[in-house]
């Protein structure tokens, strides 16, 4: 988090919006939020993250910091995802809340007012969640509903369904998340990791003011596997109950090789399936202990950077 220094008042507000090819959108939804936050009076800044884009994108925004100091800019150099990009810009915001959105108008700026006002009324957190589906194909829409099924069921705290990140954030609650030293950061489930109040806001998606979906079947899957590992320990650990039942048919399997054994039946079938289900049973039970092992090595090993940044724009002398 940036502390500004002395001489720069610190905003009210930082909104951050990352891009990836969006040369359609960058000025109008510049343009939205401020109109959004001007009417209600708070001071604020703009931070746009550039995922390396490869049309005018880049151009457009550095246009927008030139004739607005509020307007930032972050350009990576390379595409570092759609986890990490994102965080590393609510990172690098001073105001004290955030609000995270995205560049297409899929997350109406038009909230922003209701997402102030259950601030100032107490809300740490205040998400808005999605109630309608985008016209993606059946595919993408399967591969939704099984990540919210892990995620909910495998998860290490509840998942909020239709949650995108798209909501405001106090600036103690994005300092909890910078603590959590995640590499691979799914900020949304972080949120709600930190334990702080939280409300949230039912909203009908929109389509599109322009461009083309980034998000193929490819990207979402890698973002749903990305977001169940970091955000589930349990997960790690399902081996281990396996084994822990195959244990258990281990045992029943031998019960009955003694009940055949004492009314004179044949005991061979029960005794070779016992020992194969205790082979797969210890299998399954090794496997558990040495994915919760990789997984305490990872918690004291963390430290790789989010994104590597190729220029910034804007900010503050020092930053």
């Amino acid at each position: 988090m940036i502390t500004p220094p002395n001489g720069v008042e610190r905003p009210d507000l930082s909104v951050v919006i990352p891009c990836y090819n969006e040369q359609e959108n960058a000025a109008a939804i510049c343009a939205a939020v401020v109109a959004e936050i001007e009417a209600l009076g708070l001071s604020f800044e703009i931070i746009f993250i550039d995922n390396h884009s490869s049309d005018r994108t880049v151009e457009i925004i550095r246009g927008l910091c030139a004739r607005d100091p509020r307007v930032r800019l972050i350009v990576n150099t390379r595409n570092f995802g759609q986890m990490r990009s994102p965080t590393h810009a609510v990172y690098q915001t001073s105001g004290r809340a955030v609000i995270g959105m995205c560049a297409d108008f899929q997350d109406p700026p038009s909230l922003i007012p209701e997402f102030v006002a259950r601030w100032r009324a107490g809300a740490d957190i205040v998400l808005a969640l999605r109630q309608t589906e985008s016209r993606n194909s059946i595919g993408l829409r399967t591969l939704r509903r099984l990540s919210y099924w892990l995620a909910r069921n495998f998860g290490d705290y509840p998942v909020l369904p239709g949650a995108t990140g798209f909501g405001l954030y106090d600036a103690r609650v994005v300092r909890a998340t910078r603590m959590l030293s995640e590499p691979e950061p799914f900020f949304r489930g972080m949120l709600i990791e930190t334990g702080y109040r939280l409300e949230t806001i039912p909203y009908a998606r929109p389509p599109r003011a322009g461009g083309q979906s980034k998000n193929s079947f490819a990207t979402l899957f890698d973002f749903a596997m990305s977001a169940l590992a970091g955000s589930s320990k349990r997960l790690l650990r399902l081996p281990i109950y396996i084994g822990a039942v195959g244990a258990l048919l281990t045992l029943l399997m031998l019960l009955g090789g003694l009940l055949a054994f004492l009314f004179d039946r044949p005991i061979a079938g029960w005794l070779i399936a016992a020992v194969v289900q205790a082979e797969f049973a210890l299998l399954f039970g090794f496997l558990g202990l040495l994915g919760d092992n990789i997984r305490i090595i990872s918690e004291r090993t963390r430290g790789t950077p989010l994104v590597v940044e190729h220029e910034r724009i804007n900010f503050p002398v020092g930053d």
